[in-house]
């Protein structure tokens, strides 16, 4: 029986048999599938973990060989796991600095390295701990070419390598470009302080202090110098004096508060002697050598306020009219390295703060990672240029008591804009601004320029954080912020400021580019300046009863210099001449019942050194004289300001 049993059992046909193959078949399905799920959880696990970001592990103080054996100090942010570095090769995000590698590192690591970048800062020149001794921005050429072409041979590098940074840090990179390494791929330049000899330092051969106040200033905060205690004490002490100094202008060698740092004294004594676009500033004109400018893809990042507004807009052409490779441009209502909606004593709304990382984090995923997309569709990036309009506000007093000017976003194909007119308005003997040009035979305007009494600069496109200068959208009144005029009184009563406006606007006027001032002028001086203000003037109203001066845009020329750039040429005193005056650029609708207004004058200090009116040699002068100064507005003499204005605004 039992043997049947067992003979029964082992046959196929078997019910039990049956059960048992059928179980086993369950099983196993049941353990394909557990196995399949587990896989596909593990697999889940892994998108999952690749989709958090990376941790940072940080490399301080690597010091990378130059060209000619000095060594820069590096610091290296990677991606992480914990503190395990991942491996691989990535996209780097390089920047070059002079005012310390580890503050813009943090920000900057924080952002990028967790999205999948590597992040290079790095200390220019004789700067922070890096070896060598700083000059100005000339030997960011050659080292930024090192630097990139150094961290392209490293195992963490894809090849592919980006620049970002604002004022000197977006300098380097364009100094860098001008050399051409193979593996730099696209840079964003912000406010770059680049093109000194043709309005970024000198600007109509006058000589902007605000770069004279950075030398001061920085001295004493990472030279090599200040690397003693004691050293570094005696910089700040006699820093600490700058107002002395520049109220005692011209500095001489050997008795500035920079002596104990020779190279910072002497750079800063040679530009101030360089009043010429020659090859002294050659180093830094991307403008007009931009063949030797690499072509790559460049985003250019300014503000209308920012001192180096005019250095942007036109490297932007230089570069969109010579390259192939995509040229974009963003300009808001921003002040230097600033992109908020409000600065000085005007709020231009909530549009005008931007989340600049963002842009910059598409940007650099598209031209380092090749994720295109919909990159071309989306805001800033579907033109090729985006610029925000000032202007469209109400004028209201906002609750932390600015004025609201307003404004909004223009995204269009090229700067200047291909449909703005440009408008001659032209200086009226009745003090007025009009499209019609003057038919007095005769109409001229005398004042008196004394250099002992510089008009003030209030606001503008400079950099003072109250420290110098009041930076950024202003009222054109005097008081306590000014070193020369500390009266609640508009400098437009000043004997010495002449001024042209417009009747009350019966339509919204709208302009977007360029900005020059043609004037026909005489001096009982050799030398002398002349400088001219762009002005939005509001009209009275309950929040600001005495109305509002709102400084758009300035500039200046000094005489030696009206014909050239490049050449001196003094004039004979009562002998008339022409002079072109080149402001900053503006975008701004002056609204109905506002006036535009030009102001004209001789100075505009601390935003320029004052002109002595003697005709010495440039930062070697020790009188000052008064001149007599007169500017022609009648037929023969029509000067004028030419502005860029789009039609149709209503």
């Amino acid at each position: 029986m039992r043997v049947m049993l067992l003979a029964t059992m082992n046959r196929r046909d078997c019910p039990i048999q049956k059960e048992n193959e059928h179980a086993q078949k369950r099983n196993t399905l049941k353990w394909v599938v557990w196995l399949s799920a587990f896989a596909l959880f593990g697999l889940f696990r892994q998108a999952q973990a690749a989709d958090v970001p990376y941790d940072v592990k940080i490399v301080k103080n690597v010091m990378v060989p130059m060209r000619d054996g000095v060594k820069l100090a590096t610091d290296i942010y990677l991606p992480a796991k914990g503190d395990e570095v991942v491996g691989g090769r990535f996209p780097v995000v390089l920047f070059r600095t002079p005012y310390g590698k580890s503050g813009m590192g943090v920000s900057t690591s924080k952002y990028f390295v967790r999205l999948g970048y590597v992040v290079i800062g790095q200390d220019t020149r004789g700067r922070g701990g890096s070896e060598g001794t700083w000059h100005w921005m000339s030997d960011d050429r050659e080292d930024g070419y090192d630097a990139i072409e150094w961290i392209a041979e490293q195992p963490w590098s894809n090849g592919k390598i980006g620049m970002l940074g604002c004022s000197y840090v977006g300098a380097t990179q364009h100094l860098a470009a001008m050399t051409r390494p193979p593996h730099l791929t696209t840079i964003i330049p912000s406010n770059p302080s680049i093109n000194h000899g043709i309005g970024a330092t000198i600007y109509g051969g006058a000589f902007r202090l605000r770069v004279w106040k950075w030398v001061i200033g920085n001295v004493a905060k990472g030279s090599r110098q200040a690397r003693d205690p004691n050293l570094k004490k005696a910089l700040e002490e006699q820093a600490a004096q700058w107002r002395y100094y520049l109220l005692n202008l011209p500095l001489r060698r050997g008795m500035t508060p920079l002596r104990i740092a020779p190279e910072y004294e002497n750079m800063l004594i040679e530009m101030m002697e360089h009043r010429r676009n020659d090859e002294y500033w050659r180093f830094s004109n991307i403008i007009e050598y931009v063949d030797e400018h690499k072509d790559l893809p460049t985003l250019m990042v300014g503000g209308w306020y920012d001192l180096f507004s005019s250095s942007t807009t036109e490297t932007y052409m230089a570069l969109k009219k010579s390259k192939q490779s995509p040229v974009h441009l963003i300009m808001g209502p921003w002040r230097h390295c600033g992109n908020k909606q409000s600065h000085g004593q005007v709020d231009f709304g909530p549009d005008a703060a931007v989340g600049m990382m963002t842009y910059q984090r598409a940007w650099f995923d598209r031209w380092l990672k090749d994720s295109a997309g919909d990159f071309d569709s989306k805001i800033p990036y579907r033109t090729p240029v985006r610029l925000f309009v000032m202007g469209s506000g109400d004028g209201h007093k906002t609750e932390d008591g600015k004025l609201f000017h307003g404004g909004y976003w223009r995204d269009e194909p090229d700067y200047p804009l291909p449909q703005a007119q440009p408008t001659k308005y032209y200086l009226q003997k009745s003090g007025d601004l009009s499209t019609a040009p003057p038919e007095q035979e005769t109409a001229s305007t005398t004042f008196e320029f004394d250099p002992e009494n510089p008009v003030p600069t209030v606001g503008g496109c400079v950099v003072g954080s109250g420290t110098l200068m009041q930076e950024g959208a202003w009222n054109q009144w005097g008081g306590n912020h000014t070193w020369s005029w500390p009266v609640p009184l508009p400098l437009s009563a000043r004997n010495d400021v002449v001024v042209f406006m417009t009747p009350p606007l019966e339509q919204d006027v709208e302009i977007v580019g360029p900005i020059r001032v043609k004037l026909w002028a005489s001096s009982s001086a050799v030398d002398t300046d002349f400088t001219a203000k762009l002005i939005d003037v509001y009209p009275s109203s309950a929040d600001f009863p005495a109305g509002f001066d709102l400084i758009m845009g300035d500039g200046i020329i000094r005489a030696r210099y009206r014909d050239s750039d490049q050449e001196e040429t003094l004039m004979t005193p009562g002998e008339t001449y022409e002079f072109n005056i080149k402001l900053d650029p503006c975008s701004n609708r002056f609204k109905k019942g506002h006036r535009i207004r030009v102001d004209l004058s001789s100075s505009n200090f601390p935003r320029f050194d004052v002109n002595p009116n003697t005709g010495e040699p440039p930062a070697d002068s020790r009188r000052k004289v008064t001149a007599t100064n007169t500017i022609y507005h009648d037929r023969l003499h029509p000067s004028h300001i030419i502005l860029p204005v789009i039609p149709s605004v209503k």
